[in-house]
């Protein structure tokens, strides 16, 4: 079948070297599908269990024993140093251990660049699993040592665990995948973190092991996660991309796409896939650091647009919601129990509406979704904060913020939840991903760490009208998906990095459509 020549204008000059080999990839791909292979299935399913699944675990599991633990580290430090610590000074040694996390995540996102074209995918993702398992043994080491060091050393680690996770995790199953299984994988990584809040909220109920004797087993559970899936790390494969592009293995790029798609050694498809990745290689001078991706006026429309998902999904008020909503469903008339059990619901929510990512990403468009989960996570967060504001105007406004909490999550993760994670994947060739991937991933946390320490004293200031930003934030990114997001969707990244080559100036829109026609 033909392709037409209707989009040929929007490709840079690396289009006329590109575009013949991707029909011969396309053709032969409706040939030789590849296969489910129980690598690509085990290096998807291991990785998210065994990394992002305790990353998100110990992002929500601080939250129900903190009275409890605040108590331990005032005891401890009067017991071992005699310090005896006024109720601010515990306050901001309480906000070190939150924030410490946070700020270990943005440090490393920095280092994620660099350890992914130095390490590879499958390295940085051990990297990951061992800094987790540290941190794990310095949680369940902390309280019988009496020792507040080792909380912090813990929280420390996992941060710097989770700052890599975000910028690795989602490149790495962007590479191992196929085209058409890429919308599968896409969404893996912040299914498992959503999934490790919600075990968290679970295990960390005081009927479970956020008790005072127990409270440090349930901030370690996680590492039992981490060993058995990184147990078997030898299976792990390794990014065929960064082997053959970075690192010129080609062998063995080689053997590991047989490996993760299922072809034979004679399959047309296989070399298809080979001659894209031997073009990516002959087209490099080298892979890009931070300051060349910050200088190319091409890659800086997209660099803008990660970012601004990425930091944007924090500020959209995702973590402030569930910060605060046992506190809202309290002021709804609910019991402190019925609270608990309210706020264990709406992150099941999430987590369950987090599950719909792989279907929907398949079969709809990134920017329908997208666009479709800003306005609606607009519309509500606007509701519920008019609502919590005049909540004692009218009695039926407590349930009705209750509804906009579970409309907003529910919105939320068609578009906000899972794509910011994984687009630069999608809009960044090789040479530039894991540096655009890593900046974003920093966008992310120091975000993520800006709400953690201003909203309680925004909120003392502003009141319920606290939530009228984030509203505004998810607007904003309505607009810059509805004018600047091209269509990724069944694309390669070099198809689509023309169409937002231009900047601002982009068309987006109109090549879209042309693009869609080819």
């Amino acid at each position: 079948m033909e392709k037409p020549k209707g989009d040929v204008s929007l490709h840079d000059q690396s289009l006329s070297l590109q575009k013949a080999p991707l029909m011969v990839h396309r053709k032969e791909h409706q040939e030789e599908q590849p296969q489910w292979t129980w690598s690509l299935k085990w290096a998807a399913i291991g990785s998210s269990l065994g990394a992002a699944v305790p990353v998100g675990y110990c992002t929500g599991v601080m939250n129900s024993p903190a009275e409890l633990m605040r108590s331990w580290c005032n005891e401890t430090l009067i017991a071992r140093y005699d310090l005896y610590l006024s109720e601010s000074s515990l306050e901001l040694l309480w906000s070190a251990l939150v924030s410490i996390f946070l700020v270990g995540g943005a440090i490393g996102s920095m280092t994620g660049a660099t350890m992914a074209n130095r390490f590879g995918r499958r390295g940085c993702f051990n990297i990951c699993g061992i800094l987790l398992a540290l941190g794990a043994i310095s949680f369940y080491t902390c309280r019988p040592l009496g020792s507040v060091e080792l909380l912090l050393l813990g929280r420390l680690l996992v941060g710097l665990a989770g700052g890599l996770l975000t910028a690795f995790m989602p490149m790495w199953h962007s590479e191992i995948s196929a085209l058409s299984q890429r919308s599968t994988l896409a969404p893996l990584c912040p299914i498992g973190l959503t999934l490790g809040v919600v075990l968290a909220q679970v295990f960390s109920l005081r009927s479970v092991l956020g008790g005072p004797e127990s409270w440090h087993f349930g901030l370690a559970l996680y590492g039992l996660l981490v060993v058995a899936c990184y147990a078997p790390f030898r299976w792990y494969p390794e990014s065929p991309k960064w082997l053959y592009v970075v690192k010129g293995r080609k062998e063995e790029a080689r053997r590991q796409l047989q490996l993760l798609r299922g072809y034979t050694s004679e399959s047309s498809a296989l070399q298809a896939e080979i001659d894209e990745m031997e073009m990516e290689a002959a087209s490099k001078v080298a892979t890009s650091g931070l300051v060349e991706v910050l200088r190319d006026p091409k890659l800086r429309l997209p660099l803008i647009i990660v970012c601004a998902f990425l930091g944007g999904q924090q500020l959209s008020g995702i973590n402030a919601i569930f910060y605060y909503s046992v506190s809202i469903f309290r002021k709804a008339g609910l019991s402190v129990q019925a609270s608990e059990w309210a706020n264990l619901g709406a992150g099941s929510l999430n987590l369950a509406t987090s599950m719909l990512g792989p279907v929907l990403l398949e079969r709809v468009n990134r920017r329908p979704l997208m666009l479709l989960s800003t306005f609606f996570s607009a519309i509500f967060l606007f509701l519920f904060a008019m609502m919590l504001y005049f909540i004692e105007s009218f009695s039926w406004f407590a349930m009705g913020c209750i509804g906009c909490i579970f409309l907003y999550i529910f919105f939320f993760q068609f578009g906000l939840g899972p794509i910011p994670f994984f687009i630069g994947a999608e809009l960044f060739e090789l040479a530039s991903r894991p540096a655009a991937m890593s900046l974003g991933s920093v966008v992310y946390w120091l975000c993520n760490f800006v709400i953690g320490m201003t909203f309680p004293t925004f909120q003392s200031l502003w009141g319920a009208l606290v939530f009228l930003p984030f509203s505004v934030n998810c607007l904003l990114l309505f607009v810059l998906t509805k004018r600047y997001l091209p269509e990724t969707r069944g694309r390669e990244p070099f198809e689509v990095a023309p169409l937002v080559a231009s900047g601002f100036k982009s068309n987006v829109l109109l090549n879209n459509r042309m693009s869609n026609h080819s």
